[in-house]
């Protein structure tokens, strides 16, 4: 019996396996990429739904005041938490009204970190456990 190909084998395959989870590795906290100063209230039409981990995204179009029309990319918990808290994959919507509070990208860019969710005629809590602030509606701050 040759004991090096087998070592050699199985060397391989747990490089690969290694290999492959630096991304789950690699979560970032809520002031990594957001900016709790820069508070967001966007109304929008939901335009495509993530729900994979390690966040579910929710993009959508959201006409700014001069009526041109702004893709954003909306982060929220992970699906585990999400379908505790009772939803599923089919809560929202593409091509339905959503308005999301939350927080934008410190780079300034169309994400945000989005905390309470109004949809559907339901008004949810969706951010992560991730030491960010709360969001509520502003009526609410």
């Amino acid at each position: 019996m040759r004991v090096l190909p087998v070592l050699t084998a199985v060397t391989a395959v747990t490089v690969a396996l290694l290999a492959a989870a630096p991304p789950a590795l690699a979560h970032h906290s809520f002031a990594a990429q957001f900016d709790a100063n820069r508070p967001v209230t966007l109304e929008g039409t939901v335009t495509k739904v993530e729900w994979q981990n390690p966040h579910i995204w929710v993009y959508l179009d959201v006409a700014g005041p001069d009526g041109e029309v702004v893709a954003w990319e909306c982060e929220g918990d992970n699906p585990n938490t999400l379908t505790r808290r009772g939803w599923t994959s089919e809560s929202v919507e593409v091509g339905k009204p959503i308005t999301i509070y939350g927080y934008q990208a410190r780079t300034g860019a169309a994400i945000c970190n989005g905390r309470t969710w109004v949809f559907g005629g339901r008004t949810v809590f969706a951010a992560a456990n991730d030491g960010g602030p709360p969001a509520a509606p502003p009526e609410q701050r």
